[in-house]
């Protein structure tokens, strides 16, 4: 049986009340459920911000435990680290872990910006002391009157030492049998003991002043002076340098005439 029109229009109309009663309860509930994942997405975030910036700013690596300290409760220190080591990834500096404690450090691929050189002061030994003293007094002077002063053998790294600081250099080669290579002191000797040239060097009666020498001298003590002039006496450090080479394995031989 056909319905009426009043009966029609009032299916209609309950039909749109119940559609309307559906939405405003989905409503509601999406309402209810961004009223309380807002708080927590929040309390995230700002997680994210604290062991970051905590991070940033410690002087050495921090255990989970001391980030967590800076954590709104209710926060789970391990996921926020996981998620902040994923976001720094593939940036200039990386969240790592380091023997189960967490630091940001210089992406491996960028260490090369980094690379420092140090200088390490080195401290001379008795013996090398020694030798400069001798070289800074009696220059021009070769190893062997080094070896003379001091009575014992001067080693090659001693010399390599001196050499390599820049305080000594070789000066040329005498002009006696051998060509042996003489060393003298350089301007960066003068410069680190402050001294204006060779000649300001302190002298006898300065060493007596400091106590530095024995009172009773003997007759005609004197402190050697260094010559700094003109090495008129000696050839250039390559002349006579094959020659050395090959003296190591020259002998001389005699005549039975002259035997």
């Amino acid at each position: 049986m056909a319905k009426s029109e009043a009966e029609r229009l009032e299916d209609i109309r309950s039909a749109v009340q119940q559609m309307s009663f559906a939405y405003k309860k989905q409503d509601h509930a999406r309402i209810e459920s961004v009223s309380v994942s807002t708080p927590k997405l929040e309390t995230e975030a700002e997680a994210l911000r604290r062991a970051e910036a905590v991070l940033f700013a410690a002087g050495e690596p921090l255990s989970a435990d001391e980030v967590a300290q800076s954590m709104p409760s209710g926060v789970d220190v391990a996921e926020v680290l996981m998620t902040l080591q994923e976001a720094y990834a593939h940036r200039g500096v990386n969240l790592v872990e380091v023997g189960g404690r967490w630091r940001f450090q210089t992406a491996r691929d960028l260490a090369f910006l980094f690379t420092e050189y140090r200088e390490e002061d080195r401290k001379l030994s008795g013996a090398a002391l020694e030798t400069l003293a001798i070289i800074a007094y009696c220059q021009p002077v070769t190893r062997a009157e080094i070896e003379e002063v001091r009575g014992v053998a001067v080693s090659k790294g001693t010399l390599d030492i001196l050499l390599e600081c820049g305080w000594v250099r070789m000066r040329g080669r005498r002009k006696t049998p051998g060509r042996p290579v003489t060393y003298g002191t350089s301007d960066a000797f003068l410069e680190h003991f402050g001294l204006e040239s060779l000649d300001t060097l302190p002298g006898k009666s300065e060493f007596q002043a400091a106590g530095l020498l024995e009172s009773a001298l003997p007759v005609g003590f004197e402190m050697p002076r260094p010559s700094n002039s003109a090495d008129d006496d000696l050839d250039d450090l390559s002349f006579g340098a094959e020659e050395d080479e090959s003296a190591s394995f020259h002998t001389d031989f005699m005549d039975e005439s002259e035997s």
